[in-house]
């Protein structure tokens, strides 16, 4: 039950030779969600050896062309391929205008549907869910309207223990409230709780995807305890005047917002251009935050899978 993050780009608005625009694919039990569509996705989706026709749905975080250039060609391959499932991606309302466009301007055989969800918010707000996954929308401090996302998977069912259905007599219907997480409360008074005959098979995962953004004090909160946190470091600390007028933020910023969080572990990308060596930005969170790695182009992250034992 794999939760891969497979990292695709970490420029920011200029790429670079060794670094592509923004774009992960993030891999939960098989199911391939693209975060992100910068110029030259779909070469380092192949490169990484992924599929393109199984990208189940693509979580764009605003309309800068360094997160959405890639988008055209990625269509188009997927259409050349056969696609023929619909694919939902969920963006900024003025992305829907873009779509429309390159549909009536190159959608023309095309044998899937690209369906484009309108992402809205002021606060986090769940915008996609499978039996096992949820994925939450907050809103971003940038220059246009921004989005972070949130990837979760949900809590599970509770196992009930196998000595505590013999020993507490437990019929079907009490079995039933234990696998929901309650108290079995019996006409007698008797209480059973849950802590002793039931527990959590798993530990829950998640990964936050905080794309451009000037930091801000609810963004901590919003993200607190991800397994896995994505926070762009555009600039090194010297450069917070520039990270200011540009709404981004620098490596401190990040770390900072990673240690408020509580996360396990912090991963920047977004380089500046201005720096063919980010070694450097290392040191600099580090100080903050000592769980932090640098992305690059072809990282991959696995967040493991923890189970509890009865």
């Amino acid at each position: 039950m794999n939760f891969t993050l497979n990292i695709l780009g970490t420029a920011s608005a200029l790429p670079t030779v060794n670094r592509y625009p923004s774009a992960q694919v993030l891999d939960v039990r098989g199911r391939l969600f693209l975060i992100d569509c910068g110029e030259g996705v779909q070469m380092q989706i192949r490169r990484q050896r992924l599929s393109i026709l199984k990208i189940d749905t693509i979580f764009i975080t605003h309309l800068h062309g360094d997160h959405t250039f890639g988008i055209y060609g990625l269509l188009s391959t997927m259409s050349m391929l056969g696609r023929t499932a619909p694919l939902h991606i969920y963006a900024p309302e003025a992305f829907g205008k873009i779509l429309s466009d390159f549909m009536a301007s190159f959608g023309d055989g095309f044998r899937f549907e690209p369906v484009h969800h309108t992402v809205s918010a002021r606060e986090p707000v769940k915008i996609f869910e499978t039996r096992s996954l949820e994925v939450l929308a907050f809103p971003l401090r940038h220059r246009i309207e921004t989005y972070g996302y949130l990837f979760r998977e949900k809590t599970p069912m509770q196992n009930v223990r196998k000595d505590a259905i013999a020993r507490f007599g437990l019929g079907l219907a009490e079995i039933g409230t234990l696998k929901r997480g309650e108290d079995v409360h019996r006409e007698d008074g008797t209480v059973i709780l849950n802590s002793e005959a039931a527990y959590k098979p798993y530990e829950p995962r998640s990964f936050a995807y905080c794309g451009d953004t000037a930091p801000f004090p609810e963004l901590s909160g919003w993200v607190k305890g991800v397994d896995l946190l994505y926070h762009e470091a555009t600039f090194p600390r010297e450069y917070e005047s520039l990270a200011r007028a540009t709404f981004h933020s620098t490596t401190l910023q990040a770390a900072t917002c990673a240690k408020d969080a509580g996360v396990r572990k912090l991963v920047a990308g977004h380089y500046s251009s201005r720096f063919p060596d980010i070694s450097f930005y290392l040191d600099e969170m580090k100080e903050i935050f000592p769980e932090t790695v640098l992305g690059k182009e072809g990282m991959k992250i696995e967040i493991p899978f923890v189970s509890n034992p009865c």
